[in-house]
C-alpha cells in the first residue's frame, strides 16, 4: 500500500475556516532571563489539515479519538479534476466516475489544483483557496452515502462548494457575483446547478 501525505504546513500564516480562531503562538518565558523558552499555542479545530469528527455536526456522534485506524486508512480512489474546475465551478459524481473507478468503501481524494493557492505556495491566494474553490453539486453527499465512501479529502479550503456554506452569508458580495444578476434565489441556483457539470 502506498501512503500519501495530505498535510499542509501549519503556522501562524495558515488560514483557519472563516470566522474561526487562527493559530497563535505566545511566549510566556524566554531563555534569557528565564533559563528556558516556553510558549502557549492556541488554535481552533478548523485550521490546516484536519478531519471533521461526526460530533462536529451530530451531537451524539464520534469525536476524532473514537475513530478506528481501519477507518482512517485504507484503499483510496484519487481523482484529478484540476483540468476542468476553476473558481466556483461545480463537480459531479459523474465527472469523478468518468476519471477513476470508485469502489464501495473507498476513501476518495479529490485533486482540484487549488492547493497551488495555499498560504505556503508561490502563487498563494487565500481568497481563491478558501472562498473561490470548486465544490460538489447538490447530489454529491447522497452519492457518497450510496457508495459507502469512508471519508473524502480535498486540496482546497473545504469539501463543500463555498456558496453552499455560510461563506455565502459572510461574504454577500461574493454571493452576488456568483449568482449573477438572474434574480434567482440561492436555492433555485443550487437546484439548477445539480444538473450541470463543469464545461472547461
Amino acid at each position: 500500500m502506498k501512503f500519501i501525505d495530505l498535510t499542509i504546513p501549519l503556522g501562524i500564516g495558515t488560514p483557519p475556516w472563516p470566522t474561526y480562531e487562527p493559530l497563535q503562538v505566545k511566549y510566556f518565558k524566554r531563555l534569557a532571563p528565564n533559563g528556558a523558552n516556553g510558549q502557549l499555542v492556541t488554535h481552533s479545530n478548523h485550521i490546516g489539515t484536519h478531519l471533521d469528527g461526526e460530533i462536529h455536526f451530530y451531537t451524539p456522534g464520534k469525536d476524532i479519538a473514537s475513530l478506528d485506524f481501519e477507518f482512517l486508512a485504507g484503499e483510496a480512489a484519487v481523482v484529478d479534476l484540476s483540468d476542468c474546475c476553476g473558481d466556483y465551478d461545480v463537480y459531479t459524481p459523474e465527472m469523478i466516475e468518468e476519471r477513476v473507478a470508485v469502489r464501495e468503501g473507498d476513501i476518495l481524494i479529490i485533486h482540484t489544483g487549488y492547493h497551488h493557492f495555499g498560504w505556503d505556495q508561490p502563487y498563494g491566494n487565500e481568497m481563491r483557496y478558501m472562498v473561490r474553490h470548486p465544490g460538489p453539486d447538490g447530489r454529491f453527499a447522497h452519492w457518497l452515502e450510496q457508495k459507502r465512501i469512508k471519508w473524502i479529502g480535498v486540496d482546497c479550503g473545504s469539501a463543500d462548494h463555498p456558496m453552499n456554506t455560510k461563506i455565502r452569508e459572510w461574504m454577500p458580495a461574493r454571493r452576488k457575483r456568483w449568482t449573477g444578476t438572474s434574480g434567482r434565489s440561492m436555492e433555485s441556483r443550487w437546484r439548477s446547478i445539480s444538473r450541470q457539470t463543469c464545461t472547461r
